[in-house]
């Protein structure tokens, strides 16, 4: 259940989205702007002056101060807060990446506003969120509270191939540090996807995060 107000960050480099948002974010019932920064950097600085935010919205790219940079500070210093990633790229590799150093969700630059308040009500009730336009579906059962996860048993193999699948390196890449061929190595995502119950890579890497099946 949503709280009467949560306290938000923005971190972006551009100042007319960033102050686009902040309107957009102070007309929401919900939600209210308590500070914006231009790096991350600057958003590391705020923080530790000022308050702590309930959920920092953070673009993944920033200069003096990355937003994968950022977002792991802000993870290992300040684990309550919640942080919605914000780019234009809707790139599988950068979207794991800042998802396994912290970030909550990730949406797109050019979704809608019904879509970004979704977005912010979903991680703070359920902690989690991706649109369909980047997941189709990856994480199914994983937004629900339920407690109806099944204990799944995994091969060492498929551990392996779990945390390697959690890096920037690609599946022709994996096979060779795996000493596998390619098909060997579809086979394993196959078998996965169908025991986790998702349908993509990100899907796969969520559920191993949540579920503390790779080391991060």
């Amino acid at each position: 259940m949503l709280k009467s107000k949560y306290n938000i960050a923005i971190a972006d480099d551009h100042v007319l989205l960033r102050k686009a948002l902040s309107r957009l974010i102070n007309a929401f019932d919900n939600y209210k702007v308590l500070f914006e920064a231009e790096s991350g950097n600057e958003l590391k600085d705020l923080i530790v002056k000022n308050a702590i935010p309930d959920l920092v919205l953070m673009d993944v790219n920033m200069p003096n101060g990355n937003g994968h940079e950022a977002t792991a500070w802000l993870h290992k210093k300040y684990p309550q807060v919640k942080i919605l990633a914000l780019s234009m790229y809707n790139d599988e590799a950068v979207i794991i990446k800042i998802l396994k150093v912290g970030a909550k969700g990730y949406i797109l630059k050019n979704i809608e506003p019904e879509e970004l308040k979704t977005a912010l009500d979903t991680i703070m009730e359920k902690d989690f969120y991706l649109p369909d336009a980047i997941s189709g579906k990856v994480i199914s059962g994983l937004q629900n509270d339920s407690d109806n996860y099944r204990d799944i048993e995994l091969t060492d193999r498929e551990k392996q191939f779990l945390q390697l699948l959690s890096t920037e390196m690609t599946y022709k890449e994996i096979a060779r540090e795996m000493f596998v061929s390619p098909r060997t190595i579809d086979d394993y995502k196959s078998n996965l996807c169908e025991k986790f119950q998702v349908r993509t890579r990100i899907g796969l890497v969520m559920y191993a995060i949540r579920k503390g099946l790779v080391e991060i």
